[in-house]
């Protein structure tokens, strides 16, 4: 059974809070877990201490079994000091896509086309 510790949504309409739960990876977000390890309240402020509280032992217990966290609960158990994650590096994340380069060129040869570069003056060697 692959197990992962994940977010399972609860809360009303626009007012998220998430238990951080060990679950087997084929069950439904919202449905049946193991166990419950935590929870993660968004709308807190990011200084305060309620806003992620984790039971480390228990994060260990399951991460040495096998379970896989998600990307989000690892960045909480990367600064709860359980597990480290490795920073990720998208270098090409802020480059436009493949259609917005295409439009860019076009738009610089008609502006090259309409406004033409002047000549430069050949100079007459006088003596």
């Amino acid at each position: 059974m692959a197990l992962s510790i994940r977010l399972s949504r609860g809360g009303s309409k626009k007012r998220p809070y998430y238990r951080i739960v060990v679950a087997d990876a084929r069950s439904p977000r919202d449905g049946k877990y193991l166990e419950k390890i935590g929870t993660y309240n968004p709308l807190l402020a990011k200084d305060s201490d309620q806003r992620i509280q984790l039971d480390a032992e228990r994060a260990k217990h399951w991460l040495g079994v096998g379970a896989q966290p998600t990307d989000r609960v690892a960045r909480f158990l990367d600064v709860a000091g359980v597990k480290e994650r490795a920073p990720r590096n998208n270098p090409t994340k802020g480059k436009p896509g493949e259609k917005a380069t295409e439009r860019a060129e076009e738009r610089a040869e008609k502006l090259a086309a309409a406004n033409p570069a002047p000549e430069p003056v050949a100079e007459t060697a006088e003596a």
